[in-house]
């Protein structure tokens, strides 16, 4: 489990310095390296986060 909770911190501050960056200056770092919806990769890599967001608040609430 603790591999598990690294992994979703990892995508957790993916998501949140993509969320600041394109909130500051509409740069959306999923968009520019994987592509963003247009791409399989980047779609899932959008799923991964929201997911690991999911789990972690879970993880919060039930640990």
């Amino acid at each position: 489990m603790r591999i598990l909770t690294a992994i979703a911190s990892i995508l957790i501050i993916i998501g949140a310095l993509n969320w600041g960056l394109y909130g500051l200056s509409k740069i959306d770092i999923i968009e520019n390296f994987f592509g963003g919806w247009k791409n399989k990769f980047g779609r899932m890599l959008y799923i991964l986060i929201g997911l690991a967001g999911l789990y972690s608040l879970l993880y919060v609430i039930f640990a």
